[in-house]
């Protein structure tokens, strides 16, 4: 018999469909979403006494405050007591080693001036509220506390963003592409798009708005004129073009918003409906797609805040209502001015209502792998080039609301002197929203983008504006000017199509991350968003009720 403790085998179960274990008991245990970003502060929370209300948000999870695991002290304990950590008196970071003594320098000063209170004077000046070095007197210390504040704001944690739209349970996650992956994709030698139908009519430009300056600057109108957002599902000439050609239709706000989306920061989504070899790209009708960003890509974007009309919301509304007026304003309009109407007429013409100067390009490009996209582009308006020709415009409007709280350059001192710096600032703050218009205008074909410079009659009065100048570019060019690349713009839309392709029929939906940069690829029941639009009549109402309000 042996000295030695029997080995027994253990059993080891064996899982014919995966590597875990064949059976999980039932335990009931809480679940508590993380994320690999969140910081690991909340293990051991000894910060709640101390923290800072700028840095309130240092340790917060990406999915919200839970109290799942959180500690609630229920018993009467009178032996129990908290760590008391008032006495303290914890500096702030920039505070540490503000009022520490050189002692080095006040015994120099004592010897020199055989006083104890040295270049500090007597003890009661500092209390009195009296200069106390010379640092202080010239601004000096003032401002080293101003660049300590700045250092430490960029270290303060980003805010975070709502997502444009509320990922259910139900919709199935397929892919997560990284912004860096979709930099690295390129698609060349795509062509010039090829008309196929050609609607609308478009007024001639003024020149007179290319005179004005800070001196002569006019104030900008109200222009009560509708225009149609209507979706791609929802065009007319789309559903008849779908029936012979093309197998991917789209418009061209849709394909700029994917094409840049590697410049945005904000969450929007796009819906997409695969039937059979035909993939058609929609917005959703209650969504705010058609808004414009303000200060999307600035280092401090404007806050989310309820009522004020610098929020985020509030601006958007205030850029998408100026874009409008000012590229109808600027156009000569009238009965009796000539007007350059297209083949047909406009496809959302309704009797008695007037409607915004707007030229619609239907075009189709050719993406290779027998894919062809069939979108609608458009243009703003006409004018007489130097040799008699016409050339289309697309023309678009940068708005200022506040240059100080916006940490940009004041247009009313450097737009005509220094007109670069200007638009180095706006191409800073708003990247994307540029990047947007310059692939619309590439896409539609036009001759010229109009650039308007639309200030605030004043930083609170939200309501009025005045036009302090104008600028204009050949959109190829001012593409290379911003550092876009088209062949990545169209590889960036070729991959996601691709994706969609290998999918089997239904209902798709493509979401920028709010606080990362991705775009997910989801697939959604056909009624995900039924009960959005049976509050809605149409797509184009209610953002051309806004412009009548």
């Amino acid at each position: 018999m042996s000295n030695y403790a029997p080995f027994i085998k253990p059993y080891v179960q064996y899982n014919e469909h995966g590597w875990g274990p064949c059976e999980v008991p039932n335990m009931d245990v809480p679940y508590q979403p993380f994320c690999k970003s969140d910081r690991l502060g909340k293990i051991c929370d000894w910060t709640v006494g101390m923290q800072e209300k700028k840095f309130s948000n240092k340790y917060a999870s990406s999915f919200g405050n839970s109290s799942q695991y959180a500690y609630f002290h229920e018993d009467d304990d009178s032996t129990f007591h908290l760590v008391d950590t008032t006495g303290s008196r914890a500096l702030k970071p920039y505070q540490r080693g503000r009022f520490r003594p050189n002692v080095r320098n006040n015994a120099r000063a004592k010897g020199r001036t055989g006083r104890g209170a040295g270049l500090f004077g007597a003890a009661g000046s500092m209390a009195g509220g009296g200069t106390t070095s010379g640092s202080t007197k010239y601004g000096k210390g003032r401002d080293s506390r101003r660049n300590q504040g700045r250092r430490f704001a960029r270290n303060a944690p980003s805010r975070l963003r709502e997502s444009s739209v509320l990922v259910r349970p139900n919709w199935v996650s397929l892919e997560e592409i990284e912004f860096p992956r979709l930099l690295k994709l390129a698609l060349p030698n795509i062509k010039e798009g090829q008309d196929i139908v050609t609607c609308g009519s478009l007024e001639y430009y003024d020149k007179v708005y290319d005179r004005i300056n800070l001196r002569n600057e006019r104030p900008l109108l109200k222009m009560d004129r509708i225009v149609h957002t209507v979706t791609t599902t929802d065009d007319p000439v789309i559903r008849r073009l779908s029936k012979t050609m093309g197998n991917i239709f789209a418009t061209d706000e849709i394909l700029a918003t994917i094409m840049c989306c590697t410049r945005s920061n904000y969450s929007w989504d796009v819906v997409i409906e695969k039937l059979g070899a035909k993939v058609f790209l929609d917005k959703r009708d209650n969504g705010q797609f058609d808004l414009l960003t303000v200060n999307e890509t600035s280092l401090d974007p404007p806050m989310d805040e309820e009522g004020s009309i610098n929020s985020a919301h509030s601006l958007a509304m205030e850029a998408t209502l100026i874009n409008h007026n000012f590229g109808q304003q600027v156009l000569r309009v009238g009965e009796q001015e000539p007007r350059f109407k297209f083949d047909e007429p406009n496809p959302f013409e309704e009797p008695g209502v007037d409607l915004a100067s707007l030229g619609y390009r239907y075009r189709q490009w050719e993406l290779g792998h027998d894919l062809v996209l069939v979108a609608r582009c458009k243009h703003n308006g006409v004018i007489q080039g130097p040799n008699g020709e016409l050339q289309f415009l697309s023309i678009k409007a940068l708005n200022e609301w506040d240059s100080k709280a916006a940490n940009s350059v004041e247009w009313r001192q450097k737009l005509d002197t220094q007109r670069g710096a200007v638009l180095a600032s706006e191409l800073r703050n708003n990247s994307c929203k540029l990047a947007r218009w310059t692939v619309e205008a590439v896409l539609a074909g036009s001759d010229q983008l109009k650039l308007g410079y639309v200030s605030r009659v004043t930083p609170r009065d939200h309501l009025r504006h005045v036009i302090l100048g104008t600028q204009q570019f050949k959109p190829q060019e001012f593409a290379t000017q911003i550092n876009l690349n088209m062949d990545n713009a169209w590889g960036i839309l070729r991959c996601l199509i691709d994706l969609v392709m290998k999918q089997p029929d239904g209902k798709y939906l493509i979401v920028k991350d709010p606080n990362k940069p991705m775009v997910r690829l989801y697939d959604i029941p056909e009624n995900s968003f039924d009960s959005d639009a049976e509050d809605e009549d149409s797509s184009s109402e209610p953002f051309a009720n806004s412009l009548d309000n």
